[in-house]
């Protein structure tokens, strides 16, 4: 049971076993499961999937941005493990399953190259978006209660984007926070190095030596003048 349904605690198997017809307490099987599957175990095992599978994983979570009427909007995105691309990102002030659907489609419009999609135990993530995953060829792995480590790659580029320009800006609306995340991907994939990616960017950046002594450097503002990429100028 454990094996087919990573997801299930102690109580949903205790459960499944009473439906079966066996006469064993919820602590029992708590107990059991500490014993077959210790907690660093079980991180060694999630770990060693991400590792195994990074190139046809995709995963996605919400975070919040308040704006400046005190406002909450909700920015959703996909990302996937291999390049850490952002697949699809949109923002909304309602998120709901048939809107998640709908992000998701267009997430994944065509036949999809990934295998398994990483997502939390959040509400919002209901059957219909589940099914739809799976409709697309994915298998939805959820991840376990108080374990965002578990979608550490999500979480991860939710602190890249804060560091990066949310901290930065005051927002004013959906409209305009979708604006400066779409600039925000447009540096984030071509110029932005990642240390997990060996210090390449997710749409692959060339390394480009001085080509002549009399070459200049040459920076160029990206997000508003936030970053900048610097490159050489051959000299007039």
């Amino acid at each position: 049971m454990v094996e087919e349904n990573p997801s299930w605690g102690a109580p949903r198997i205790h459960g499944e076993l009473l439906k079966l017809g066996f006469d064993v307490t919820e602590r029992t099987v708590s107990r059991y499961l500490r014993r077959l599957y210790p907690r660093d175990q079980s991180r060694k095992l999630w770990a060693a999937f991400l590792r195994n599978h990074r190139d046809v994983i995709a995963a996605m979570d919400f975070f919040t941005v308040p704006t400046l009427t005190f406002r909450v909007l909700y920015c959703f995105f996909v990302i996937e493990h291999g390049r850490r691309r952002i697949l699809h990102l949109n923002v909304t002030d309602h998120p709901t399953g048939p809107w998640i659907v709908q992000q998701l489609r267009e997430a994944f419009p065509e036949s999809c190259p990934y295998r398994y999609a990483i997502l939390d135990r959040d509400g919002k993530f209901d059957r219909e978006v589940t099914d739809l995953l799976t409709a697309s060829g994915m298998k939805p792995k959820r991840i376990s209660p108080a374990s965002p480590w578990q979608n550490g790659i999500a979480e991860r580029w939710i602190g890249s984007c804060r560091r990066d320009l949310l901290d930065h800006v005051v927002v004013f609306n959906q409209a305009h926070l979708l604006r400066l995340a779409n600039d925000y991907l447009s540096y984030y994939h071509t110029d932005r190095t990642h240390d997990g990616l060996e210090k390449d960017t997710p749409a692959t950046r060339a390394a480009a030596p001085k080509p002549t002594e009399s070459a200049r450097l040459v920076a160029h503002p990206r997000v508003g003048g936030l970053h900048h990429r610097y490159e050489w100028q051959q000299a007039a």
